[in-house]
């Protein structure tokens, strides 16, 4: 498999004696890390962790590439440019939908709660690594992830939800949600506003869960 333009191998270099008779061997041409069958794994890794700590403009290929162990053509060759490795490494672990389709299942009542119970366990335990993390941080900043976040709440979770609802103002209730969960991503793991940043989960609920009800069913007039 080739990870860049076709390039005749190079020949293997001997060994060599140097002037104080140490044996030496060529340094190691970049590129795939022998042996690495996780290697795509390493990529995306790579990059989350650079999109988090750096945002999306400040994170380079470079960086990337070098914490993966890996030669940057390489990158390029897979994903194009940033912007592809970008919405590649935001792939989700987990088929929201599914999920969505199992907390409807328990009816309208309490939808509010088991919804944020749900993702407040899984945003905990990505913390920072969170693809919605990610999105809500470098959509302060860039337009590609601006639209990402857009269409990551619309598809996974502001449509099912809305299909779900029996009500003509559906749309309304159903971004209205999104609002606060976003909302809640920056406040408590990107901006990290204490006490609210390290509360524990019960509290969190007790006092948002509400809200989510109220825009699920209640009066929003």
């Amino acid at each position: 498999m080739s990870f860049g333009c076709q390039r005749p191998l190079p020949t293997r270099q001997p060994r060599r004696n140097d002037d104080n008779g140490t044996v030496s061997t060529p340094p190691r041409r970049p590129g795939r890390p022998p042996g690495a069958g996780n290697t795509r794994e390493l990529v995306l890794a790579a990059a989350r962790r650079a999109f988090t700590e750096k945002g999306y403009d400040a994170a380079s290929l470079r960086q990337i590439a070098g914490d993966a162990g890996v030669d940057q053509g390489m990158l390029r060759h897979y994903y194009t440019d940033k912007a592809g490795l970008f919405r590649a490494a935001m792939e989700l672990p987990i088929d929201l939908q599914a999920v969505l389709k199992g907390l409807l299942a328990g009816g309208r009542d309490g939808l509010g709660e088991r919804m944020l119970r749900w993702f407040l366990r899984q945003w905990d335990e990505a913390r920072e690594h969170s693809p919605m993390v990610i999105l809500v941080r470098s959509a302060v900043t860039h337009d590609e992830s601006t639209r990402m976040l857009r269409e990551f709440i619309t598809a996974q979770v502001l449509g099912p939800l809305a299909a779900a609802m029996e009500t003509p103002d559906r749309e309304l209730r159903a971004s209205l949600v999104g609002s606060q969960m976003v909302g809640l991503v920056m406040a408590r793991y990107i901006v990290r506003v204490e006490p609210l940043a390290s509360a524990d989960h019960e509290t969190v609920i007790a006092a948002v869960a509400p809200t989510l009800q109220r825009y699920l069913t209640g009066s929003i007039s």
